[in-house]
């Protein structure tokens, strides 16, 4: 669903406008449209110019680079409140791909730069969205150097549960439900595994009753911190030394 009021969105405690007051929601609105697409559609190609930055308010995307011989790899996923493009810069460097049904708040890119620029709350909590998303490479820099499969597994896991918890309001505490976004293969794909791997590592998750599944996609977490012991994290998301 698209929200027609800010107040209304899924994701106003965490997009780009979290701190803005309403009189800077009243000109956000100004330069704001919103875009839907469907599974498997390429919202962005990589070198393309874009000429807008946004939001994504439902769904999860892929950010894919491609190699002069055409060799690909999977280097991060776009999560509901998760930026899209980067103001000063003209085109994109990833290509951006739908992994489900996707709806975007966009923003023209001149007016939102500009906007940026007298406006502190937007710029300031973009600032803390980059450095969140850096300090999420560093850790997933660790998850594909250091962990095990099985760790790589339940890490992606974790990273998934503890969003949709943190979007939906709910904290960790009790059983976590979501439904995994990635399939079997992309899951592969994006953790540098088979994906015969894959599907025993979640069996296995499965048959110990860290997770409980219903059907492919749909996951319950019962007990959150044990989670964490199977990812190599402690109940504070750091690592078991």
């Amino acid at each position: 669903m698209i929200p027609h009021e800010c107040g209304e969105c899924p994701i106003r405690h965490r997009a780009v406008c979290a701190r803005c007051e309403s009189d800077e929601l009243e000109l956000l609105d100004q330069i704001k449209y919103y875009r839907s697409y469907e599974s498997g559609q390429t919202l962005i190609w990589s070198g393309d110019p874009m000429d807008f930055v946004g939001s994504v308010v439902s769904g999860i995307a892929t950010l894919t680079q491609t190699m002069e011989d055409g060799r690909t790899q999977m280097v991060g996923l776009l999560l509901p409140s998760d930026f899209v493009g980067r103001p000063g810069r003209d085109s994109a460097a990833y290509d951006v791909v739908a992994v489900t049904d996707i709806v975007m708040c966009c923003f023209r890119k001149k007016p939102f730069e500009e906007m940026m620029a007298r406006t502190p709350h937007i710029a300031q909590r973009l600032l803390e969205m980059t450095l969140d998303e850096l300090d999420a490479a560093r850790e997933w820099m660790l998850v594909l150097g250091r962990k095990t499969a099985r760790e790589k597994i339940a890490s992606l896991m974790a990273i998934i549960a503890r969003r949709d918890a943190t979007l939906n309001k709910n904290g960790t505490r009790g059983p976590l439900v979501f439904d995994l976004p990635l399939t079997r293969e992309a899951m592969a794909d994006y953790l540098g595994l088979t994906l015969e791997t894959v599907s025993r590592q979640v069996s296995a998750l499965k048959k110990d009753g860290v997770i409980e599944l219903e059907g492919k996609r749909r996951v319950t977490v019962p007990d959150f911190n044990r989670l964490l012991e199977e990812a190599g994290d402690d109940s504070d998301g750091g690592m078991l030394i």
